[in-house]
């Protein structure tokens, strides 16, 4: 404030304006694209057949990078990306989805780590995120928050997008900013996410240049393909099935070949063999083979429909006359995923709930697959041949789970053009790398909280220098007790049972400088390196809060639920609230349970009271033709309970009552006698649905036999949920459902 002054008068002050942040001269715009469990070889250039135009047509404007790596999971990689340090040493050790109550394993991003966005936009660039964010407990994205740890909190100006592991694509739970909000649109009437997100990321980006044109801008665009449910629209779909109708086994032959003649892999690269519980596709019946191909086909519609909606961002951004100024990166947040199992699924929602489906089943349904009633994911088969030529997946970390693509293009910025980079790369080492380019340091101090030093180191040297070495610090993994280390070229990793003793594992070794693909273990050749390296990896993991490992699916999710709801067994919901999503939504999982809404009717009023889940899973408590209905919706097996008499006009107390034992027993309530009871051997054992509760209407795809929001046209004034005590969650059967949320 030097020469400022306050006098009397105006005549004997003067006055002073605060300099705004200003960007590094010349700084980029920056896009960086991150997709969601697309392996390795997905993208064209990198060898697929999946149609990907728009990427590489960014590839041939830059470099790809042939040796990055992940975390081998979402909330992970996504914490490793936005700060620069360990996913672990963030508090962000597993899934946003629970605090296992260790440091590294909070579920949420520390504020000793600052993310890019907080950094940037203390150098005058404005900040904006559209799509997955999922780093953030799930049990802190409710109407409460807090919201330290949302998307605005941690940077970002404006955010459109869904919080949680996975949505509904084409009926999602979006949040604008911090307010839950509705899809603008329907699926009837032609909505998917993955244009909508488009959609908002060029009105961020349009809004900017129309207001603050000089001023460069970071866009973080998470897109939801391809995680699971795999939805895109069906003419897509069907196109891929003749691409795909030879199978796996041929699918990883060819992807292969491809890759050595693009580069991407050595011409000595040789293919794994298949991963445990793997089956040769000629072993596989006609039936199963035309519902897998199918399913595969959801999964590179779901791609090809978002390099299509990722053309038009980027013929935006020509249009505006920004897109050669604009540094972009495309990525995956780890491998391609083995959620879908051996046999994969039409609906994920009911296996999780001992609904199986048989094969006959999933052809009667083969049409269905990446529709609105579907909730598609792939078998082990072709997610290994996404990872081709790399072995196991997701979760994992051998190559499946952690080598993902990167795609850098800046046409203003780079000189390389359809060139392939070698060199070794890790998600923390993005943002000191983005850093670097920019000419920036990392800041000592954010809000006033002491920073922990960045631990990835910037690979911009390879950007411009095909000759630039790999980083000199070795790098080490984690996750479910499955772990790994590089070093110089070199790398030991363990396959982690789960529940087996940590000291049994048996670590590999592999000098993936000559074994691209991990197909020649030296552990017995050399163990005096594997011994160094296993001991490097244990201070790596002491120096990184890896530590205690902890191999627990379902355990660590069930204590995690019923930590957060603790002793609470009573919920109310009035007239007039919002959104709920699921984790701050009554967990009526494998308990009893009581709901009843407070409504006043009168002749001919009808609707949804309270609707939790959507077409694929979740209950539902309405009035329709003057009685009450309660439908039980598992993996999209409906069962509905009507009342045995007609509602008479008035107040009333209209209820369900769950009884857990071995059949369920649900009745229906008004003004507290029995109206009408069902049993079943249904009900929700380890999960409700991804998408949340509302009350006076359903408002996503419908939980029961009635079209969307069938708003309750009486007067509604609460909803009251009272959980019983005798919840029994199947801990490891819980597990293996909500890792399917990752």
């Amino acid at each position: 404030m030097s020469g400022a002054k306050i006098g009397r008068t105006l005549a004997e002050s003067t006055p002073y304006w605060p300099e705004r942040p200003k960007p590094p001269k010349g700084a980029p715009n920056i896009l960086v694209v991150l997709f969601d469990d697309v392996g390795f070889s997905d993208f064209g250039c990198y060898g697929s057949p999946i149609r990907t135009p728009t990427i590489d047509a960014l590839a041939a404007e830059g470099v790809r990078y042939t040796g990055f790596h992940t975390t081998a999971m979402c909330s992970t990689t996504r914490a490793a990306l936005l700060t620069g340090r360990n996913h672990h040493s963030v508090g962000m050790g597993c899934l946003a989805n629970f605090d296992s109550g260790f440091p590294g394993y909070r579920g949420k991003i520390a504020r000793e780590a600052g993310t890019l966005p907080e950094i940037l936009r203390g150098h005058g660039y404005g900040t904006y995120m559209v799509g997955k964010w999922h780093a953030t407990p799930l049990s802190q994205t409710g109407a409460s928050g807090p919201y330290d740890g949302w998307p605005l909190g941690r940077g970002f100006n404006r955010y459109y997008g869904f919080m949680d592991a996975e949505t509904d694509q084409f009926s999602p739970e979006l949040v604008r900013d911090n307010t839950p909000v509705e899809a603008p649109a329907r699926y009837a009437e032609g909505y998917h996410l993955t244009e909508d997100l488009v959609d908002e990321s060029i009105r961020f980006i349009a809004d900017h240049i129309a207001d603050a044109p000089e001023q460069p801008w970071l866009l973080w665009l998470a897109l939801g393909a391809c995680h699971a449910p795999h939805q895109a629209p069906m003419d897509i779909i069907r196109s891929y099935d003749e691409v795909f109708q030879a199978g796996w086994d041929a699918e990883r032959e060819r992807r292969l070949d491809r890759q050595k003649a693009l580069g991407v892999a050595p011409p000595v690269t040789r293919l794994p063999p298949r991963n445990d519980g793997v089956k040769p596709w000629a072993e596989h019946s006609e039936e199963e083979r035309k519902v897998f191909t199918r399913l595969q086909s959801a999964f590179a519609g779901m791609l090809d429909h978002a390099d299509r909606h990722l053309a038009r961002l980027i013929a935006f951004l020509e249009a505006a006359g920004v897109k050669d100024d604009t540094l972009i990166l495309v990525l995956s947040d780890n491998g391609a995923s083995q959620e879908g199992g051996p046999l994969g699924m039409v609906n994920a929602m009911g296996p999780y709930n001992m609904k199986f489906e048989p094969i006959p089943e999933k052809l009667a349904r083969l049409e269905d697959i990446g529709g609105p009633d579907s909730h598609s994911n792939f078998p082990h088969g072709w997610a290994q041949a996404s990872n081709t030529p790399l072995r196991r997946y997701k979760q994992n970390t051998h190559g499946g789970g952690i080598r993902d693509p990167l795609v850098v293009s800046w046409k203003n910025g780079l000189a390389a053009r359809g060139e392939l980079r070698h060199q070794f790369a890790h998600a923390c080492d993005l943002a000191p790398t983005i850093l670097d380019l920019l000419g920036l340091e990392a800041p000592e101090t954010i809000a006033g909280v002491a920073q922990a030093p960045m631990e990835g180191v910037s690979f911009a040297a390879s950007l411009t220098d095909p000759a630039a070495p790999s980083k000199a610090e070795p790098q080490y993994f984690e996750m479910f007790g499955h772990r790994g280390l590089w070093q110089d070229g070199w790398k030991a990793v363990a396959f982690h049972p789960p529940g087996a003793p940590f000291d049994a594992d048996r670590w590999e070794l592999y000098h993936l400088d000559a074994d691209f693909s991990e197909t020649e273990d030296l552990a017995e050749r050399d163990p005096a390196r594997l011994e160094a390296m296993v001991a490097e990896w244990w201070r790596q993991a002491e120096r990184c809060k890896v530590l205690p490992l902890d191999d627990r699916f379902g355990p660590r999710f069930a204590e995690n639920a019923q930590r957060h709801q603790g002793a609470r067994k009573r919920f109310v919901f009035h007239k007039g609230m919002g959104h709920v999503p699921t984790d701050c939504a009554p967990d009526v999982r494998s308990r009893s349970y009581f709901i009843e809404a407070d409504v006043t009717v009168k002749d001919g009023d009808e609707g949804v009271l309270v609707a939790h889940g959507d077409a694929t899973s979740g209950y539902s408590l309405f009035v329709r033709d003057g009685r009450l209905h309660h439908t039980l919706n598992i993996g999209g097996l409906r069962t509905t309970v009507s009342s045995d008499r007609v509602i008479s006009p008035g107040r009333r107390k209209l209820g369900m009552r769950c009884l857990q034992g071995d059949r369920r027993r649900f009745t229906l309530t008004i003004d507290g006698a029995p109206a009408g009871e069902i049993a079943t051997h249904m009900g929700f054992l380890t999960l409700i649905s991804w998408s949340g509760l509302d009350i006076g209407r359903d408002r996503g795809s419908p939980v029961g036999d009635y079209a969307e929001p069938f708003r309750f046209s009486g007067a509604l004034r609460t909803v009251t949920v009272t959980m019983d005590a005798d919840q029994d969650l199947d801990g490891e059967a819980v597990g293996v459902a909500e890792m399917a949320r990752e």
